[in-house]
């Protein structure tokens, strides 16, 4: 063996020790896996002016043959029960539901509770001063998080009155919606002061029930940060260390679809 040929393995024997081992991932084995997703079914709540979620039995029994057979057709709005709002929902030429990254549906969650205001008030808008409020206890925000906002409304589900303001149906019943929602100035100040991935909550929408604007969408679309509307179990998260997947019905050039959200708590049982 030559002189360089030794030199060359002693370097790299050398470098090998010195190089620093790669984190251990997180066992997703362990911990608890908690279910964010509403059931989808005919008394999911719907927006007053979506067609509601059908599902129809094509067959559903024994066959000739002798053994057990079922299938159904679903029929369904793209904006109903648990589901996700794309950014071109609401801004032209902005990322359809197929076009969305990945990495926007999964990643780290940050949870702000919000519920003591938002049951106090049906209409109320969760605020720049509650993030901040948040981040006093918690840190700043971190990069790359999935933003959900508890407001206690998931209780009332899938009593649409008690959780939207309203039962009744049809283009005369938006005016009588009444849920929280995020307000402007908390929208402008995500995009411009702090990096997120996507924002999401436990009401039927990211504005409240009384917009006129739904400012809210349009602030936070432009960026290609898309919602997560409709969310069950926010109570179950804590405010920092579980991670989101929030993975949609793969629609090509849509504006939204039925989500299923879940989150994985390391450690929890």
């Amino acid at each position: 063996m030559t002189k360089n040929a030794l030199i060359a393995i002693g370097v790299a024997a050398l470098l090998g020790s010195c190089a620093p081992e790669a984190p251990e991932a997180p066992s997703l084995l362990e911990g608890e896996w908690i279910d964010l997703t509403h059931d989808l079914s005919e008394d999911s709540v719907f927006w007053p002016t979506a067609d509601p979620f059908r599902h129809d039995t094509v067959f559903e029994g024994m066959t000739e043959g002798g053994w057990y057979y079922s299938a159904y057709n679903i029929v369904t709005s793209e904006h109903g029960g648990t589901h996700l709002d794309a950014p071109i929902h609401f801004v032209e030429g902005a990322q359809t539901t197929d076009e969305i990254p990945l990495e926007n549906l999964i990643g780290p969650a940050a949870v702000v509770d919000v519920s003591e205001a938002a049951l106090a008030d049906r209409d109320y808008q969760v605020a720049v001063e509650d993030l901040q409020d948040w981040e006093a206890a918690h840190g700043r925000l971190p990069e790359g998080a999935i933003l959900l906002f508890h407001t206690g409304y998931a209780q009332f589900w899938p009593d649409a009155d008690a959780y939207m303001g309203t039962a009744e149906r049809g283009v005369a019943a938006v005016s009588q919606l009444h849920f929280p929602g995020l307000s402007p100035e908390l929208a402008r100040f995500l995009v411009e002061e702090r990096d997120i991935r996507a924002v999401g909550l436990d009401t039927p929408s990211l504005d409240y029930g009384q917009t006129q604007d739904f400012m809210v969408h349009r602030i936070l679309f432009a960026e290609n940060i898309p919602g997560f509307e409709n969310v069950a179990g926010l109570d179950r998260l804590p405010p920092l260390g579980a991670t989101v997947i929030a993975l949609p019905m793969k629609i090509r050039g849509g504006s939204g679809g039925p989500l299923r959200i879940v989150a994985h708590v390391p450690g929890a049982r």
